[in-house]
């Protein structure tokens, strides 16, 4: 009997886990090197006390019925014994300049999209045109499971692969329509001030296509984008006991220190305390930066990898600055999500500074903190994740020092905002890029992969194989813009799918249901 085709696997993320467990289902013997104690990568939490910081999920698409995810989420996990919370509201957002006509500066984000456009016809009846148009453009997406789950290749991207079908060239006409809409250019069509503000700031001032808006509301519709009870590190955990059910071997605390290649041909894993495994098929999942020129030095890449590179193709996403409160009350009565104006301009040592505030009260998962209290976190979005990674590396005491400053300043403005906090908070957690870069080795401490900016669907150089390079793979949140979950367990498929077909394999799975 054929021994089994051995596959090494860079990094226990999402991407890796999820793959481990497909290539296990298909019949490869695989092993799992993280340099973390735990499993998820940058989808993870983490114990302060008494209380649970999350730094990763605030829904995951595809929980139930109505999105290609499910599908794709039900090959790896029961979903229907997984507690989900689905919020009423995506976001309460504040506005400065302007308010409705009932005098009020907040606008709701409701999920349910029957109650969404009543809401904003209610606002602005002048605007039922680009309303119902606004409402609709993101109907017409629910008519389509997406991405289509195939188990056939050619591999492209797994949005518009469907086109195949005859159902899909619908689709495709759709995603046409709307590519170039973005949020700047969708607030210009409404005439109501306090609608058009709204709908600007729907992304923080930040321009960006709609359609990455539009697809998470078809599905936080129809129920299918929950929250799973526990957060990040529980949904990660639950990835990683599969892969092992399954028969998968996990190394933790096991840094990749290089991809051992002869003539060409990738032959196993340099790992901490120059040990070597050897195996047949190496698949990286981890930091895309950090595979291609620390990992295979640089070795084997082309002019759009070096564009890349360079972010002259893609531009890096956000680094997060995440500051997390542990606080004795639950604060019941707030929004779970709101983003609102500041009077004084935060600044941060980094450069950057914001004129608005973003909340995230956990009152909605009870096993993030003691019962009758809850967590709060505020995330703030910067381009500089070097300054902080430069100044832990060269100055721990100054690095320190600037992140009380920072923590006192948000202390100062939460006061404003929720009179009394100051009192309430007996945690706090601050998280910088510098943690990302450590624990995760997520490029310049990036918070997911590429921003998809205003062209959701501008190509990316990153290919499932390198030039020259025999049996190496890469799939992760750096495949394609706007990374993040979905993108971790599509690409991890469409990965698995195309190792089988070279390996002459035919790709299998069992679902939940």
């Amino acid at each position: 009997m054929k021994d089994k085709i051995k596959v090494n696997i860079i990094g226990a993320g999402v991407s890796g886990l999820c793959a481990g467990s497909y290539l296990q289902m298909n019949g490869f013997d695989v092993e799992i090197f993280e340099k973390h104690s735990i499993p998820g990568g940058l989808c993870s939490s983490w114990k302060k006390g008494d209380y649970t910081v999350d730094g990763s999920i605030h829904w995951v698409l595809g929980t139930d019925r109505g999105s290609g995810f499910y599908s794709m989420w039900s090959e790896l996990l029961d979903l229907k014994n997984i507690p989900f919370h689905h919020h009423e509201e995506r976001i309460c957002l504040e506005v400065k300049e302007h308010k409705n006509k009932y005098g009020s500066s907040i606008f709701h984000l409701y999920n349910n999209l029957d109650r969404l456009q009543a809401y904003m016809l209610d606002l602005a009846p002048e605007d039922e045109k680009i309303i119902r148009r606004f409402i609709n453009d993101i109907r017409v997406l629910q008519d389509f499971d997406l991405p289509p789950v195939m188990d056939k290749l050619p591999l492209i991207p797994s949005i518009i692969r469907g086109i195949k079908m005859s159902r899909y060239l619908r689709f495709l006409f759709i995603l046409l329509k709307q590519k170039n809409e973005t949020n700047f250019s969708l607030s210009r069509k409404f005439k109501n001030p306090f609608l058009r503000e709204c709908l600007r700031l729907l992304f923080d001032d930040n321009e960006v296509n709609m359609l990455v808006f539009n697809f998470p509301m078809a599905v936080f519709d129809k129920k299918s984008a929950g929250y799973p009870i526990g957060g990040s590190l529980s949904w990660a955990k639950r990835l990683e006991e599969k892969f092992i059910s399954l028969g998968g071997k996990m190394h933790y605390n096991t840094p990749v220190q290089k991809i051992l290649t002869e003539n060409d041909e990738v032959k196993g894993l340099l790992v901490r305390n120059n040990v070597i495994h050897r195996c047949d098929i190496v698949l990286s999942a981890a930091d895309w930066h950090k595979t291609i020129f620390d990992y295979l030095e640089g070795k084997y890449i082309n002019e759009k990898i070096k564009r890349l590179k360079d972010e002259k193709s893609l531009e890096l996403y956000y680094s997060v600055l995440l500051v997390t409160f542990g606080l004795k009350k639950n604060y019941n009565e707030q929004p779970h999500f709101s983003r609102f104006p500041i009077d004084k301009k935060l600044e941060s040592p980094c450069g950057t500074s914001w004129n608005r505030l973003e909340t995230h009260f956990y009152h909605y998962d009870p096993t993030l903190a003691p019962e009758g209290k809850t967590v709060m976190a505020c995330s703030f979005y910067t381009k500089n994740g070097n300054y902080w990674i430069e100044l832990r590396k060269n100055d721990r005491k100054k690095y320190r020092e600037e992140k009380q400053q920072f923590i006192n300043a948000i202390q100062e403005l939460l006061e404003i905002k929720y009179p009394g906090m100051k009192e309430h908070i007996e945690m706090v957690d601050f998280s910088t890029p510098a943690t990302i870069l450590r624990y995760t080795n997520n490029w310049q401490g990036s918070a997911q992969g590429w921003l998809p900016g205003k062209n959701v669907f501008a190509p990316t150089p990153i290919t499932f194989t390198l030039p020259k390079l025999k049996n190496f793979y890469y799939a992760s949140h750096w495949s394609r813009p706007g990374g993040g979950i979905p993108v971790a367990i599509n690409m991890a498929r469409d990965v698995t799918q195309l190792i089988c077909k070279n390996n002459k394999m035919p790709f299998k799975t069992v679902r939940y249901e």
